[in-house]
């Protein structure tokens, strides 16, 4: 048998490869995509959008006088659809696209409505349509957040047009700088899953917010108590559980990392609830079931930004840290400066999410049974980036919610008249009560 020619053999193989090449690039793309990241992503997902609606919403909706608690059920969920809407349109395209010349500070509009993202499209091992969908309940329980710094006293379209903005001009801009390749993230800024992003922007506008909206009525000497602690308490647990979603799946993948996360989440809230407790009960002589799982809250927010970097020892010091900080914040918000940040936004998520991120500086430190900080840097240097990244974000969230609050109230009122605040705007603003007695 005579040999083949080599002319033969090399078209041959060159014909080869050109078919094969297809299912080769196919078999790399399939490489890259996780079933198992991908399931637990969307766990996560309904586990963030689960904090919001119904969670958020208990723990608001049970803190405000009976009269309020549609009122403050009928925010949570009409900022839920609003965002959704929004994040389609434009938020998340501006957050996670580039920008050109000015991608530093926001990103561009060629994702707007999801152009370019489908199911074929990856975010990591991910689809992009799923890391889409998690980020979007992000967006969501942000200006959700700022619901406790108003309620009862609000006009409806006031916070809607509020909210709505407030997500476009400052929650858009902040997550890109640090989640979106921006000027922050360049920086190396930690905030693992929103100490900055989500609770120090909404904490500080909320603060904002009271303050302009003014107090409540007969604010701070005839404040009544929250009208039913056992939703307060049902509200909180679901938080504490969709909590889970919001650090672990912020790992973006079914890792060790998201079980990490997890765990210091769970840590750190159960220490920061016992540590409330325990001053509580030595200040005036009972714990209260709302003061231990405001607690809770505040552990969670603290943890936050930290989750990915930190261990159990330092979940346990955020934990006290939480609970020392932010009971002390809620005094001195309301008594010493008389702010009327109804429901502690501020000192629980504001103060909580700031806490988190100065210290991940130290706590993720390999002493502190952390992973470490990026090659070359020093504690030192990590404290100074995420000092400067706290203070933009602050200073931003100031600047853009003064302007919006000024801008609404050149075409509506923000603040409800004196009569419908005394009848309550269960009734006053959307004509249901919430409890027939």
């Amino acid at each position: 048998m005579g040999t083949i020619p080599s002319r033969v053999v090399y078209f041959v193989s060159i014909v080869a490869i050109l078919i094969a090449f297809p299912d080769i690039a196919l078999a790399q793309d399939a490489a890259k995509f996780s079933a198992a990241d991908t399931a637990w992503i969307l766990t996560a997902t309904a586990l963030v959008l689960f904090m919001t609606l119904p969670g958020l919403a208990l723990f608001y909706g049970g803190l405000v006088r009976s009269r309020n608690v549609l009122s403050v059920l009928m925010h949570c969920f009409v900022i839920c659809c609003a965002v959704s809407v929004v994040w389609l349109a434009v938020g998340y395209s501006l957050a996670f696209s580039d920008g050109g010349s000015a991608n530093q500070y926001i990103g561009g509009l060629s994702k707007a409505f999801l152009a370019g993202v489908g199911t074929d499209t990856l975010s990591g091992s991910i689809p992009e349509i799923v890391f889409f969908m998690f980020q979007m309940t992000f967006a969501i329980i942000t200006p959700a957040l700022i619901v406790g710094a108003y309620p009862e006293r609000i006009t409806f379209l006031g916070m809607l047009l509020f909210s709505v903005f407030w997500l476009l001009l400052v929650y858009v801009p902040v997550t890109h700088w640090i989640w979106g390749g921006g000027w922050l993230a360049e920086m190396g800024v930690m905030d693992f899953a929103g100490g900055l992003v989500v609770h120090l922007t909404a904490g500080v506008s909320a603060l904002v917010i009271a303050v302009m909206v003014g107090s409540r009525r007969g604010f701070p000497r005839e404040v009544n108590p929250p009208h039913n602690p056992g939703m307060v308490m049902i509200g909180a647990a679901m938080l504490w559980v969709g909590w889970f979603g919001f650090n672990g799946g912020s790992a973006l993948g079914a890792n060790g990392g998201a079980g990490m996360a997890i765990a210091v989440t769970h840590i750190s809230a159960a220490v920061a609830s016992l540590t409330w407790m325990m001053i509580e009960w030595i200040k005036h002589g009972k714990p209260s079931l709302i003061g231990f799982v405001t607690g809770t809250i505040a552990g969670l927010p603290t943890i936050t930004p930290a989750s990915g970097f930190v261990g159990p020892m330092g979940a346990v010091i955020l934990g006290v840290a939480a609970g020392l900080i932010c009971y002390g914040m809620v005094h001195v918000i309301k008594q010493r400066f008389q702010i009327d940040d109804s429901l502690d936004v501020f000192a629980v998520h504001g103060v909580g999410g700031l806490t988190g991120t100065i210290l991940v500086a130290f706590l993720a430190l390999p002493a502190f049974g952390g992973l470490g900080l990026a090659k070359g840097v020093t504690a030192g240097d990590q404290l100074w980036v995420q000092f400067v990244g706290a203070a933009a974000t602050a200073a931003w969230a100031i600047i853009a919610s003064v302007i919006i609050i000024w801008i609404i109230r050149l075409v509506t009122p923000m603040r409800v008249s004196e009569e419908d605040e005394t009848e309550g705007l269960d009734i006053t603003s959307h004509g249901e009560r919430g409890y027939n007695f």
